[in-house]
């Protein structure tokens, strides 16, 4: 609370000392008279931040770009607008290599992402694991280059009356740069140095560089142009884990590993231990290379001589034998950490940006870009003593990696102009986004000695092409009367590409994929060997899946300005989906101007977010890590006869209403803007992942557990926006002042949705959990809030913004408090922080400038897991909740150019 209130007063002082200021200095002051437009909300054209009726945030990338540390479109948006919430995510399987965004605590799906205004494609991932987020299917912000960005507008409304499925939380328009005549770029340099690099050994890791280039220039004499953006990161990983604590080595792997040292591979003596038929071979050996281990106290030495069959070893051979093994290895535990942190991350793109005009009312225009990432995250290590881990192969054990190739292809083409007096857009708009897996450095642990140690297991693929028709037109009536509408028809299709045969089988003795009869192999101890490639086993033959759908939407919007002080502001919008029918949503806005610098605004509408193509026919089994245990996890389409044998109904939209009030007021002798607005979102059937079913209700599906999507519970969310911006000129300098706060809330209300069959087995808490509540509910921050100044002087500038980040809970239900007793909905809490960034930056010459900064300047980290969150001290921080990361101090520098 301390920091709060730290944070708090020390803008209101500020903001009161700059007013009083330019009250005593404002002939000094060179006030300017233009101020920032948004576009962004309405179909009439730009108006000013304050006219608006709605809240909308502008950001202006190009410019910021010079000194901010965050080089990604989603991390930039983190640092700066408190509203909106993505962190780097750690061992989440795909989920690793891009950064789930949300905005108003709301989900990563249920905010519409624009560039140029046009509809943005998703991703072909769909988030399954435990983060925040679960089960949702977002857009891929990180696959569009940032420094091809003019400005980023973020509408915090609901607009599906507007813009039409997933614009409940409010809309992202990313508008591209127009530049000409120059080329810009950038090289940044840039790496973690804090004492938890490495794994809490200290030193710097995370390194990145990334090359940035903008060049563009004109087509003919009429405001043609052309603008190329490429760039290219290199990310390292960074490495957060603790030391290892847990058993690693048995008896019977030191044992093991004396009969390597001989030439003796004691796994090639049999391939299920039940059935050895030179089992005395197996016994003799184990008698003599026994012998060689000589931390064996004699009485256990005593035990193994005097075991005479292979029960009785097993019975024996299970003692935990770590720490000795380790030294006679010449190991230490941290050699069998994960790699907890930021993955790596190769990341290329290319965009561009093109209008031609073909007369004085029409031209032609395009835009869109390719990316290409590949990324490799770890897994959870594959310990000796685990049936897991086939140690004929891998004595040591070994640490699988989940590879990604990730393609992102979007073009958008169109014609606008004037028609007869009315402004006409016609555009095709096409994105695909694919998901291609690669693991790598891992087994089939059934394969044994045949077993390749990488596997190409398979991936998803998500395409969208949406027509768009926009028509608008202004009258001269009363103070202006807008009237728009238009039609959009959207294409979509999903595939699910199955893996390689040995990344998804289970094979028996013989080497044949296993038919449920013939015999599996096993481990020493008779534990069967588990097929599939270890961590992340491939997408089958039966999961494939090449899906489509289509919807066709049409829609108004007339805008009235009754008189300069009134404005109203009325849409709808009418969609059909050929998958679940049909929907119609409505919104009214308004702004009425009480005084010449003070406006009041309100808005009403109704919304929905179509069930994505993904969520309907998703389905794999996974290795997920759930309650501090590893499972095998079946994630069952919503259109199988699986889920309609659970009860579960087939997935329609959720609906949403929506309304906010707010003000705007402007001291203009100041330069002072004050935004404020309150927000009330409620959302019915909302579609969740359910928790994982288990026991008999699965016994018959070869998995530990199943979970699917469903239209499960209803939810409300409230909060508060304030925004206060600052600028001043006193001469040579140009001061930039802007603090801004997001309180948020999201409460499950009413009962759960649970089919009857579900809800007469008592399995409601299982239809969505406590796990899955606090993900809703508390895992990305209530209260968020951001402090920045900038300073610019002649050729220098300054930059320094403080970050609050409010309190969020962990998921996992642990003793918290210490007590010995572990309450249903006990969790820990992880606490507020206060993040810094600071740099400079100077233009040496009117074509180079260099800029060095820090982010996290303080080397803040997130409250520490308590141990039983921390999977044998692996995971220090949690992975279950969106704050800051996890990274800790990152510093950079960077070289501009403009020639």
């Amino acid at each position: 609370m301390g920091n709060k209130k730290t944070i708090v007063s020390a803008s209101v002082l500020f903001f009161l000392g700059t007013y009083a200021f330019a009250q005593e200095k404002k002939d000094t002051v060179k006030t300017g008279n233009v101020e920032e437009v948004v576009i962004l909300g309405s179909r009439s054209g730009a108006r000013s931040k304050t006219d608006s009726p709605v809240p909308v945030d502008v950001f202006n990338i190009k410019e910021s770009s010079i000194v901010l540390p965050q080089t990604n479109i989603s991390q930039i948006l983190n640092a700066v607008a408190p509203s909106f919430t993505s962190t780097i995510q750690t061992n989440a399987d795909g989920t690793d290599h891009l950064d789930p965004a949300q905005l108003r605590g709301l989900g990563p799906d249920q905010v519409l992402v624009l560039v140029n205004g046009k509809r943005r494609h998703t991703s072909a991932l769909v988030n399954v694991n435990g983060s925040p987020g679960r089960g949702s299917v977002g857009t891929d912000l990180n696959a569009i280059p940032s420094f091809a960005i003019n400005r980023i507008e973020v509408l915090r409304d609901g607009a599906s009356a507007q813009y039409g499925s997933d614009a409940i939380a409010g809309v992202i328009n990313l508008g591209l740069k127009k530049d000409t005549g120059k080329l810009t770029g950038q090289l940044t340099y840039g790496g973690n140095l804090t004492p938890t690099a490495n794994d809490h050994t200290g030193d710097f890791d995370g390194q990145n560089i990334q090359v940035d280039l903008n060049y563009g220039n004109k087509i003919g004499k009429k405001g043609g142009f052309y603008n190329v953006t490429w760039t290219s990161q290199f990310r390292n990983p960074t490495y957060r884990a603790g030391t290892e604590s847990g058993a690693i080595f048995n008896a019977y792997n030191a044992i093991e590993k004396r009969a390597l040292n001989d030439g003796v591979n004691l796994s090639s003596l049999f391939a299920n231990i039940n059935s050895t038929p030179n089992s005395q071979q197996l016994i003799n050996y184990i008698h003599q290379y026994a012998q060689g281990v000589d931390y064996f106290t004699q009485t256990f030495q005593n035990q193994i001589q005097g075991a005479n069959t292979i029960s009785a070893l097993q019975g024996i051979l299970n003692q935990d034998v770590t720490n000795q093994e380790l030294d006679y290895r010449g190991l230490t535990r941290k050699d069998y950490n994960m790699q907890v942190g930021q993955s790596k991350l190769n990341n290329h793109q290319l965009f561009a940006n093109v209008e031609v005009p073909i007369n004085d009312n029409w031209k032609v225009y395009t835009f869109g870009g390719y990316s290409y990432r590949s990324g490799t995250s770890g897994g959870f290590y594959r310990r000796p003593n685990q049936s897991r881990t086939f140690t004929g192969l891998y004595s040591n054990g070994y640490l699988p990696q989940i590879g990604t190739d990730i393609q992102d292809l979007s073009l958008s083409a169109g014609i606008k102009g004037n028609w007869d007096g009315w402004n006409v857009d016609f555009s095709n708009t096409f994105g695909q986004n694919s998901f291609d897996y690669n693991i790598k450095n891992t087994g089939n642990t059934s394969l044994r000695f045949a077993s390749p140690n990488e596997f190409r297991a398979g991936g998803l693929q998500f395409s969208q092409n949406t027509i768009n028709l926009d028509i608008a037109k202004k009258y001269d009536v009363w103070s202006g009367i807008n009237i728009a509408f238009g039609a959009e028809h959207r294409y979509e299709n999903f595939k699910i590409t199955a893996g390689e045969e040995a990344s998804y089988a289970t094979y028996d003795v013989n080497g044949n994929v296993w038919n449920n009869t013939t015999q599996r192999p096993t481990d020493f101890f008779g534990n069967a060997l588990a097929g599939g490639s270890q961590v992340f086993a491939g997408f089958r033959p039966e999961n494939a899946v090449d899906k489509n759908r289509q919807s066709v939407a049409g829609y108004a919007d007339i805008e009235l300005n009754f008189t300069d002080w009134l404005l109203v502001d009325a849409a709808a919008r009418y969609e059909n989906y050929s998958d679940f029918g049909s929907t119609f949503n409505y919104k009214l806005a308004s702004r009425i101007k009480l005084a010449n610098n003070l406006n009041f605004r309100f808005a009403g509408s109704t919304g929905f977010r179509a069930p994505s193509i993904h969520q309907i026919y998703y389905n794999v089994t996974s290795t997920l890590y759930t309650n501090g245990q590893l499972r095998e996890v079946g994630t069952f389409s919503n259109d199988s006869k699986i889920a309609e044998d659970f009860g579960i109904p087939k997935l329609k939209q959720e609906t949403s209403k929506s309304a906010s009030v707010g003000f705007t007021y402007k001291i203009p002798a100041a330069n002072l803007t004050f935004t404020a607005d309150g927000y009330f979102t409620r959302i019915d059937d909302r579609i969740v992942l359910t928790d994982q079913f288990t026991g008999f209700l699965v016994n018959a599906l070869g998995v530990n557990g199943a979970q699917f999507f469903a239209n499960s519970i209803d939810t409300e969310t409230k909060g508060l926006d304030v925004v206060i911006t600052h600028n001043a000129r006193f001469s040579d300098v140009k001061l930039d002042n802007n603090f801004a706060i997001n309180l948020n809330e999201t409460r499950k209300v009413g009962g759960t949705h649970t089919s009857p069959k579900l809800e007469s087995l008592g399995l409601e808490n299982t239809f969505f959990s406590e796990r899955s509540r606090v993900f809703l509910e508390e895992a990305v921050p209530r209260v968020k809030a951001s402090l920045s100044h900038g300073l610019a002087w002649k050729n220098a500038s300054f930059y320094v913004r403080n970050t609050y980040f409010g309190n969020v809970t962990g998921a996992d239900i642990i003793d918290a408090n210490g007590d010995g007793i572990v309450l249903p909905n006990e969790h820990q809490t992880i606490t507020d922080k206060i993040i810094t960034d600071v740099s400079v930056a100077y233009q040496f010459t009117k074509n180079i400038g260099f800029t060095l900064g820090v982010n996290n300047l303080f080397d803040i980290y997130p409250t520490e897991n308590l141990p039983a969150s921390s999977n044998n001290n692996q995971f220090i921080y949690s992975r279950s909740t969106s704050q800051f990361g996890q990274n800790g101090r990152y510093v950079f520098s960077r070289i501009n150019i403009n020639f």
